[in-house]
Parts: C-alpha cells; sequence; structure tokens
C-alpha cells in the first residue's frame, strides 16, 4: 500500500469515526420536546425569520411565563422576544445581550432583577439549559466561563458526548423524531399555561442574615449598564410580579437606588397589582410562582402602554412584512390556547 491510499483510508476512516460520534451526539443529548422543555428556549431565538426586534426581554422564567408577546403586538404593535431560560444567572443575560447584539440593536431591553440574589451557579442542569442552545461565539464562550460549577469542563460544552454518553436508557421516541430539529415550545420566547391554581399559603420570606447583592451580581449588572449605554439602548429593570420565590424590601430598596444613581427606569410590579389588575386566583397556574395566560396579557397591556407612551417604542402594524409574520405568530398562539384548554379542561367562555 503506497503512501497515497494510506492516506486516503485514513482520512475515509477519520470521516466515518466523526460522522458516527456527530450522529450519536445528535441523538444523546436532551431534546427538552417535553416535560422539561426550558432548555429549548435559548435556541428557537436563532430561527426567527425577522430579528428587528424593538424590545428584548433578558432573563429567567419572570420574564418568559410572564408577559404575551403576541398581546403586545395586537394592542401596541411592539416588535419584541424574550430571550429567557431557566433560573438564568444575571452573568448569563449579560452575555445574552452580547449574543443579542450579535444579530440586532434593539431600542429597549428589560431585565428581570430577580437573578441578583445569585452571586455565582446554583446547577449545573440549570447552566446547561441556558448555554446549551447558544449558538458558538465569543459571548457562548465567555458565558461557559463565567457560569461553570468546579466539577464542570469546558469541553464537556464543547462536545456535549463527553457529558450524555451514559445517557442511552432514557432514550424515547423523541429523542429520535428530535435528532436534528427541535419542536418550537415557546411564542416568540414566552411560555404560555392557560391552567389556574390560585396563590393560597405563599410561604412568607425567611430572614436572611445579609441581604446584601453580591459583588459579582453587581459587575454584570454594571456591564449590562454600561453596554446598553454604549449601544444606544434604553435599559429598563423590573420585578415581576411573581410571590415566590421571596422579593424582599431591603433587595428593592437596593434597586431603587441603583437605579437612581444611573438614571434607570425601575418597575416594581409587585407594587403594582391593583392598577394592573392581577387576580392572583384566577391570574396564576402555579400559586403565584407565574403568571398563566390572563395574568401575562394583562401585565402585557400594563407594560405595553409604558413601552409605547413613555419610551416611543413604535408601533409596527403597518408594516407589510413584520404583520405577515405576527399574523403566522397569532395564529399559532390562538390555536395553542385551543389546545391547552382542551387539555386542561377548561371551558373558554
Amino acid at each position: 500500500m503506497n503512501k497515497g491510499e494510506i492516506i486516503f483510508k485514513t482520512g475515509i476512516t477519520l470521516v466515518i469515526v466523526v460522522g458516527v460520534l456527530y450522529l450519536l451526539q445528535r441523538l444523546l443529548v436532551p431534546k427538552y420536546v417535553d416535560g422539561i422543555v426550558e432548555g429549548a428556549f435559548v435556541a428557537e431565538y436563532y430561527q426567527e425569520k425577522n430579528k428587528e426586534f424593538d424590545v428584548v426581554f433578558i432573563g429567567d422564567c419572570e420574564v418568559y411565563e410572564n408577559f404575551s408577546l403576541v398581546t403586545l403586538w395586537e394592542e401596541y404593535g411592539i416588535n419584541s422576544y424574550i430571550r429567557g431560560s431557566a433560573e438564568q444567572y444575571i452573568w448569563q443575560s449579560y452575555y445574552m445581550l452580547e449574543d443579542t447584539l450579535n444579530y440586532d440593536t434593539p431600542q429597549v431591553v428589560v431585565f428581570n432583577v430577580q437573578s441578583l440574589q445569585f452571586n455565582e451557579s446554583q446547577s449545573e442542569a440549570y447552566n446547561r439549559m441556558t448555554l446549551e442552545g447558544m449558538k458558538w461565539s465569543s459571548a457562548k464562550v465567555k458565558s461557559i466561563l463565567a457560569s461553570m460549577k468546579e466539577d464542570e469542563k469546558f469541553l464537556d460544552y464543547v462536545f456535549p458526548i463527553l457529558r450524555y454518553h451514559t445517557r442511552w436508557s432514557e432514550l424515547t421516541a423523541d429523542d429520535f423524531k428530535y435528532m436534528f430539529s427541535g419542536k418550537k415550545v415557546t411564542h416568540n420566547g414566552y411560555y404560555m399555561r392557560v391552567d389556574v391554581k390560585p396563590a393560597e399559603n405563599v410561604p412568607v420570606g425567611r430572614m436572611l442574615s445579609d441581604y446584601s447583592f453580591g459583588d459579582n451580581a453587581w459587575k454584570y449588572l454594571d456591564k449590562m449598564v454600561e453596554l446598553c449605554e454604549q449601544k444606544g439602548i434604553t435599559l429598563i429593570l423590573i420585578k415581576a410580579p411573581s410571590l415566590y420565590p421571596y422579593w424582599y424590601d431591603e433587595w428593592d430598596a437596593q434597586i431603587k437606588d441603583y437605579a437612581e444613581e444611573k438614571e434607570l427606569l425601575y418597575i416594581n410590579f409587585l407594587q403594582l397589582i391593583d392598577e394592573i389588575g392581577i387576580d392572583y386566583n384566577t391570574d396564576t397556574y402555579d400559586a403565584g410562582l407565574h403568571m398563566n395566560l390572563s395574568g401575562a396579557e394583562k401585565l402585557s397591556v400594563y407594560l405595553g402602554r409604558i413601552l409605547s407612551e413613555e419610551l416611543n417604542v413604535p408601533d409596527r402594524r403597518n408594516e407589510d412584512d413584520i404583520s405577515r409574520i405576527w399574523e403566522q405568530k397569532i395564529i399559532d398562539y390562538e390555536s395553542e390556547i385551543e389546545v391547552q384548554y382542551e387539555y386542561y379542561g377548561i371551558n373558554k367562555e
């Protein structure tokens, strides 16, 4: 066998090995299409046909479960997206914003401040539900490095098969069905639930030995403010009207002082419940942790007025290209409402 044949056969072998490993990796990584679907949220953003969003929400479940973006469109013509993920830590939110700016520069960024309570990552599982869906870029690399716990390895993110190679016993039909393409589970990042579970016996926040946010959390909030200033973006800080996890007055005071110092708008929706019209007997699906559809729509109408009237976010309903995109989004949104009403046995009337 001459040298050329050896090189050719070696090359073919490498191609086959790499191909097999790639297929195994696609099979073994979690698909997040049923049950725990939160790991699918981040990747959906890249599938959008038009990323010219005027408003982008960044943060954890207190954004992706509490704001209906179809409502923002229908009521105000606001073209928006939620780049949220489960327990998204503030350093992840910052790099998610960096990543977003690779595709678009929104007029307004809305950031929910609940995640400031964490000064370091709490869970590899939550890390992966945020980080694995990001496309590779410097923002993803920096987010991984900022997020990894001591027992995590960077290469496990580069080659997920190293992390999931033992997942054979957990495979289901969905792992094969969605091996190369996922199932859409959000509406521009909004995760819909129509069922109702009233807020009863909400636990009171336990006393803390120290109510100060950590230096790492503050550092990334500073970086977010600076990045928005550099790009000419209006940053809004919000606290969603979730009753739990508990939001302490001491935390709220720190955010108010920070917003005043930085000349930022800060909205604590917990203090505006009556004005918004939220009823925790009907507007939450999990006893006050998050809004259901009716609560999210009420909250969106209220925030939409601020975005439209006070911050001059444009009404784009007269733009044919964007309107056509939203027409299909509305159809999908209303279709899921019907599906969920039937699933939960809810009478729409």
